[in-house]
Parts: C-alpha cells; sequence; structure tokens
C-alpha cells in the first residue's frame, strides 16, 4: 500500500503561480509514474500529466501544457509547477500513483493510489 500527502494549495491572484507536492509513503521503486489530475466542483476529473519515475519522462494533457510542469521523483516526492494561473484553473489538485504504466495513463483508473487533494483557488 502507498499513502500519497498533496500539499501547497493555496489562494492565489490570476496571474500567480503555485507549487503542489506529493510525497509518497513508500520508496518510488514500487511505482512506475505518478500523475496529477484535478477536480472543479460539478466536473469529472481531468488528468494533467504523468512523470515516470525511472527516467523522468514527462506527459502533459494539451490544456495545460506551457503552463503547468511536473518535476521531482526524488525523496519520494514530485511537484506540479502552475504558473499562469486563471480563474478557471480552481478545483481540488489530486496526486495518482501507479505499479505499471498504463496504456491509458490519463485516465483516472489507470492509477492504483491516490491522494487526498489540495485546494487551489485562482481569484482576485
Amino acid at each position: 500500500q502507498v499513502q500519497l500527502v498533496e500539499s501547497g494549495g493555496a489562494l492565489v491572484q490570476p496571474g500567480g503561480s503555485l507549487r503542489l507536492a506529493c510525497a509518497a509513503s513508500r520508496s518510488f521503486l514500487s511505482i512506475n509514474a505518478m500523475a496529477w489530475f484535478r477536480q472543479a466542483p460539478g466536473k469529472e476529473r481531468e488528468f494533467l500529466g504523468a512523470i515516470r519515475t525511472s527516467g523522468g519522462h514527462t506527459y502533459y494533457a494539451d490544456s495545460v501544457k506551457g503552463r503547468f510542469a511536473i518535476s521531482g521523483t526524488f525523496a519520494n516526492t514530485v511537484y506540479l509547477h502552475l504558473n499562469s494561473l486563471r480563474p478557471e484553473d480552481t478545483a481540488v489538485y489530486y496526486c495518482a500513483a501507479t505499479r505499471f504504466w498504463p496504456p491509458l495513463y490519463t485516465s483516472t483508473s489507470s492509477y492504483d493510489y491516490w491522494g487526498q487533494g489540495t485546494q487551489v483557488t485562482v481569484s482576485s
């Protein structure tokens, strides 16, 4: 069992930046990839990006490519860097982990473990 804990969510003004962190309770040796999703009220959970723990290759949703970036895999922690934030980025942000690299890495059903989420609110 792997426990994931997100942190770093906050209230930020439009155009601002945040860095979210996701700490895993176990070594990444047992995890193939980490991913970030978000869920806004009344909407489905949306894939943002993923990172392979071996090699560090990253994958992003087109909707956030160029504004969001994933880094890390050291010390069992990955980060999601949020830049040029917009009010529509307001959501609960979740990290997820999988033991095996899935063909459908954008699907929530492909991940074995989930964190509890951290709230990001973009408002002036």
